[in-house]
């Protein structure tokens, strides 16, 4: 699990500008658009298996540039592409939603969306007024704080107890070269493997060992059975030098049972490792017999010896062929409804709540604070525009029906102002 913050470009602000023209004195408004501000985007690459380099991270997009006169509209900001596994799930951390599924490699998801760019004064001109001396500011860009997950996307899953020689076998039949050492936990991240047969290729993860209350999350916990869900088949390796193995077969089972997600019912077979070491042949026996049981196919290998390792390829490759990957179901966020417009048939009611302790009352209104948010009070004509729009959306009554008294405070946004109703005109 790793943690990151993501900021999305601020849009840049409209101009204000007039034309200044030789033997055009009193031009019209000319000022230009602000662009808009830049993306985060997630995408999903192959090769990458591991978050640990995000942990913490913080991520911000290019602000777009400034609208100027003639007509020039400002720079749209760059987007930032952070780059992620292939199986990491997005979560909004204030939410909890799970906003993206990230499965196939070149999928891309805008996770913070850059701010539109403020409307210079041109758009402001009409027939009664014609030099509006007022542009709107860009809006900001989204900022969120994002909770990354990674399920392991694999063909074949190598699943077992610690120590079983899951990173051997994977070594022995992939060609990739994990760390190996004599004490468990080894892994303590997947491992991964290509297996190139005939036609296609096999990825194959070795995954943190397993231990009894692995689904209440003791040990590696979790972080081991998340891994599997994607697996398309699973290889239950088994240490052959050391004694119950059968019980420790059904540990891993009831793990997988109390997990759920539908592990029980994955296609499986059995491997003894370590056949090479004293004790393993009647510890055979014992798995072999209960695969039997199970109507499972067993095979006994030794991964530092190479036997048996040719006939297990090839059992592999016959069980990926038997379960092809399904088709990748991928989930992203469905875009966010726009609030109605102001001339919408239903527009959007006014909200005012009386603060506590008298200490005034705030509107609430998502198309007013985004509309407050884009005015540049510093503007000759700003109050004019402000005093407009509160009345155009009848702010004013219904401040008056919540009780509001001449000299209340205001707040809109992040806007405070006191209420003077006869100025609202």
């Amino acid at each position: 699990m790793a943690r990151i913050i993501i900021k999305a470009g601020r849009g840049g602000n409209g101009c204000l500008s007039f034309r200044r023209e030789k033997y055009i004195p009193k031009g019209g408004p000319d000022g230009g658009d602000g662009g808009k501000g830049g993306d985060v985007i997630l995408e999903a690459v192959g090769g990458l298996v591991t978050l640990a380099d995000f942990e913490y991270g913080k991520f911000q997009a290019e602000h777009a540039g400034h609208g100027e006169g003639g007509f020039r509209t400002g720079n749209n900001g760059k987007d930032i592409i952070i780059r992620l596994p292939c199986g990491t799930l997005v979560r909004d951390e204030a939410t909890g939603k799970l906003i993206a599924d990230l499965v196939e490699p070149g999928q891309r998801f805008v996770a913070a969306a850059g701010g539109r760019g403020g409307k210079g004064n041109v758009h402001f001109a009409s027939s009664v007024r014609r030099a509006p001396r007022f542009a709107q500011k860009g809006d900001a860009g989204e900022e969120k704080t994002l909770l990354l997950e990674l399920k392991l996307i694999a063909d074949v899953g190598l699943v077992g107890y610690p120590n079983a020689g899951k990173s051997s076998l994977l070594a022995a039949i992939s060609g990739a070269k994990p760390k190996i050492a004599g004490y468990p936990f080894t892994t303590l991240s997947p491992n991964l493997g290509v297996l190139a047969v005939d036609d296609q290729q096999i990825v194959i993860a070795d995954v943190p060992g397993l231990i009894e209350g692995a689904s209440d999350n003791k040990g590696l916990g979790i972080h081991f059975l998340r891994h599997v869900e994607r697996t398309r088949v699973l290889l239950h390796v088994v240490d052959l030098s050391e004694d119950d193995v059968a019980e420790k077969l059904e540990i891993v089972r009831r793990e997988f049972e109390a997990y759920g997600a539908d592990l029980l019912s994955r296609p499986y077979m059995l491997v003894g490792n370590k056949t090479d070491l004293p004790g393993a042949e009647e510890n055979a026996a014992a798995l072999g017999r209960r695969a039997e049981e199970l109507n499972r196919k067993c095979l006994m290998v030794s991964a530092k010896e190479g036997d048996g390792i040719k006939k297990l390829i090839d059992e592999i490759v016959e069980m990926v062929r038997l379960h092809p990957r399904p088709s990748s179901a991928v989930s992203l966020m469905e875009p966010p409804e726009e609030p109605p417009r102001f001339k919408s048939k239903n527009p959007l009611p006014i909200r005012v709540i009386k603060l506590a302790s008298g200490e005034g009352f705030r509107i609430e209104h998502a198309n007013l604070e985004k509309s407050v948010d884009r005015i540049d009070f510093g503007q000759e004509d700003a109050l004019s525009k402000f005093a407009r729009l509160l009345k155009r959306l009848k702010v004013e009554e219904a401040l008056e029906q919540a009780g509001a008294m001449e000299g209340d405070k205001v707040y809109i946004g992040d806007m405070e102002f006191d209420f003077q109703p006869d100025k609202i005109s």
